[in-house]
């Protein structure tokens, strides 16, 4: 049945599972199918095999027992030896039992608590005492998800995450809640619906850490009274519609881009302050701009690789008022 279950598994999350991207979209039945195929998978559990073996054991030894004393009384195997041997077979395996390492059991008697067992063998007092559940106390991991969640800001985003939890007191678990399995798991989505819509798109996509501790508070607020401790609450997937995706990029990039302007102007009004210290030791306040223009021409050649040619001033000069008495001739 556990290889069944895994195949099965695994042929579901390859129809299903589909990685969220901008180049692969995330659709809804996606969604779906990847948490059908978590749902539907089914792991490899611990055997009770031992234990069940166990009980036929004592059924066997019961009865051969019971037939070698009343073959030794009466020399002969009666119908009412059979019947005898049957009943007393039923009652000892009513009355030894086996719990796993990580099992307790919880026993009642006539109807009330009586007490917890476990692990190891316990024994029962026939029809009057019966063990009504098995608790299994290893981690548990739970995945829950909530789809098309409204956010603080009005937008829908599908979440899944994994819940981590165990049970750590097997009668609050028993007495407490009547499915204590299905109660955390639910209790869990309600939760994770809760912390979304107090947030925002933006946090809930940027702070899955406060998120995840927000979801953990409320669960264990719940789940206090039944023998339940949260260990970790872990955001998978967060997935956002296509269109605010785009906005959002947009956004992030005149974010960035208003900084590295930012950062612009605040060097270029260092460098405004040391060239002027600059034009000060050379005793010429118009030794700055020339100095920045010099700076502009050096990035200007270092970045196209060409050549520039730096005429002194006075030739400038004459080459101006030269062609200023050529215009005024002409």
């Amino acid at each position: 049945m556990a290889i069944w279950g895994t195949r099965r598994g695994a042929d579901a999350r390859r129809q299903g599972a589909v990685r969220v991207g901008r180049d692969a979209p995330y659709a809804f039945n996606d969604k779906e199918a990847e948490m059908r195929a978590a749902t539907s998978y089914v792991p490899r559990k611990s055997s009770r095999n031992g234990a069940v073996i166990f009980n036929i054991a004592v059924f066997a030894v019961a009865c051969l027992v019971v037939l070698g004393v009343g073959w030794v009384l009466e020399g002969q195997v009666s119908l009412g030896l059979i019947i005898l041997m049957v009943v007393v077979g039923l009652l000892a395996l009513s009355s030894i039992h086996i719990a796993l390492s990580w099992e307790k059991v919880v026993v009642l008697r006539f109807g009330k608590l009586a007490r917890v067992v476990g692990p190891g063998l316990y024994l029962t007092i026939p029809i009057i005492e019966h063990g009504t559940i098995r608790v299994d106390q290893r981690v548990i991991a739970t995945p829950f998800y909530a789809e098309k969640t409204l956010t603080a800001d009005l937008v829908p985003v599908n979440i899944d995450a994994v819940l981590f939890w165990v049970v750590w007191d097997a009668e609050k678990a028993c007495t407490e809640v009547e499915d204590y399995y299905a109660a955390v798991s639910f209790l869990a989505q309600t939760a994770m619906r809760e912390a979304v819509g107090r947030s925002t798109v933006a946090e809930v996509a940027l702070r899955r850490d406060q998120l995840d501790a927000e979801i953990k508070a409320d669960i264990e607020k719940e789940a206090a009274g039944w023998g339940v401790d949260i260990i970790s609450v872990k955001v998978r997937d967060i997935v956002i519609p296509d269109e605010l995706v785009d906005v959002m990029s947009l956004e992030a990039q005149a974010d960035r881009e208003k900084n590295a302007r930012m950062s612009v102007a605040s060097v270029e009004a260092d460098l405004a302050e040391m060239l002027a210290e600059a034009a000060r030791a050379y005793g010429d306040p118009d030794a700055a701009l020339a100095l920045r223009t010099m700076l502009m021409q050096y990035e200007t050649v270092k970045k196209s690789g060409s050549a520039v040619v730096t005429v002194p001033t006075a030739v400038s000069d004459g080459f101006t008022e030269g062609l200023g008495k050529a215009a005024g001739r002409g």
